[in-house]
């Protein structure tokens, strides 16, 4: 039995995105969009048995109608192709008022052939072409729909995750309990585990989400377990696989370096045991870039410098989303020819200048401060320091520089 586990698909984000021309759309947009189609071309070109998406369609919880048809679109390919869907919901796709739908259960309310809505903890029994398969769901679950309010009134913030823990693993423990050991079972959540590296959702966490421990979901009666929340792909713990997918596609910077895509498990029966192997299955997606420049005081053409960078990094420019980070002294910052470094990045597809300006504080020469020095002396003093053994070129400075101070009006001794 072949399985493809995605998460975090966040249609909706179009930071750093331009206005795509011929479909009218965010550039950004259609990324995510390609991500997606990627996936569902493999999934039908390797007649997998089942599709478990772990969470989170979209960026909001009220996605555009745009954003739905696109989604619905892909999801109905598989459809077509007699691939099963599961679908989790996430934090992402919960409503923001009681009552309210959850962003994917139009599947279940149209009855998509298929098609699979996970909003509450359960076990699905979903027949595929190479048999049945046990999914057991668990949704993000918000603490006020776990935890009493009588109950949890006179509990901290940490001893409320800690009961939320405890409620959580004591779920799993009781699906787990129900489960047929004959047929292939997984597990499909959206949390965040204790101890997952972070990716691009480390600048959106508060740091209050519950988390559950790997012990919780790491349960040998799980031949493979499908994790959604985390942006960041890794694997938890081989033998069950415990897998996070991560983002399909780059959100941000958070996710510059990080390889992006899904994981293809295959379960496979022998002498009675069945063994599970996976594998990340990459996906060509927008590279983030981030360059760094530090400019020297002495630079006596800071702009043909950045230049100089630039072409130097040239093929990895094309098509990317860069920020260009300089450090520079405060003396060079009118020297920076902005429009010139932009044009010569011409052909990334998002660019961005950030500027760290170091103030020199004040200094000493020879012993003696400069806040005690007239403008000439300074400059004196300065120049034999730097041009002792140069004494013409000491000379023609001295010279010139003495021009332009009086050229401005200021004091001279």
């Amino acid at each position: 039995m072949k399985l493809i586990h995605f998460a975090d698909i966040h249609l909706g984000v179009e930071t750093y995105g331009k206005i795509d021309p011929a479909s009218g759309l965010s550039s950004r947009f259609m990324d995510f969009l390609g991500a997606f189609d990627q996936l569902v071309d493999y999934a039908i070109k390797e007649n997998v048995d089942l599709v478990l998406f772990g969470g989170d369609a979209y960026k909001s919880r009220d996605p555009s109608q745009t954003q739905q048809r696109e989604f619905a679109k892909r999801i109905k390919r598989l459809s077509q192709c007699g691939i099963p869907v599961f679908l989790l919901v996430g934090n992402h796709d919960l409503p923001g008022a009681m009552g309210r739908a959850t962003s994917t259960e139009i599947f279940d309310t149209l009855a998509v052939d298929g098609v699979y809505v996970a909003s509450r903890p359960n076990i699905c029994r979903i027949n595929t072409k190479s048999g049945p398969v046990q999914v057991v769901s668990l949704p993000w679950l918000k603490r006020g729909n776990v935890i009493a309010r009588d109950e949890a009134k006179n509990l901290d913030l940490q001893d409320v995750n800690q009961r939320l823990r405890e409620i959580l693993a004591g779920i799993i423990a009781n699906m787990v309990a129900k489960l047929d050991p004959t047929i292939p079972a997984v597990l499909v959540a959206h949390v965040w585990v204790h101890g997952a590296k972070l990716g691009s959702e480390e600048g959106m966490t508060i740091g209050t989400e519950h988390t559950l421990l790997l012990s919780a979901i790491a349960n040998p009666a799980f031949d493979y377990v499908a994790l959604g929340h985390i942006h960041r792909q890794q694997v938890l713990s081989d033998d069950p696989p415990v897998v996070y997918a991560g983002s399909l596609e780059r959100l941000d910077f958070g996710d510059e370096g990080l390889e992006k895509g899904f994981y293809v498990a295959d379960i496979v029966s022998k002498d009675g045991k069945r063994k599970t192997a996976f594998h990340l299955q990459s996906i060509v997606g927008r590279r983030f870039l981030t360059l760094t420049k530090t400019l020297d005081i002495d630079d006596p053409d800071p702009t043909d410098t950045v230049i100089t960078l630039l072409n130097q990094r040239a093929e990895e420019l094309n098509g990317s989303i860069v920020r260009l980070e300089l450090t520079l002294p405060q003396v060079l910052q009118g020297q920076v020819r902005e429009a010139a470094i932009r044009a010569a990045a011409a052909t990334a597809h998002y660019f961005a200048i950030t500027y760290k300006i170091e103030r020199i504080a004040r200094v000493r020469l020879a012993g003696v401060s400069v806040a005690h020095l007239t403008p000439q002396h300074a400059l004196e003093t300065y120049l034999k320091m730097k041009l002792n053994d140069a004494p013409a070129r000491l000379e023609e400075l001295l010279t010139s520089g003495r021009e332009l101070i009086q050229e401005e009006g200021l004091k001279t001794k």
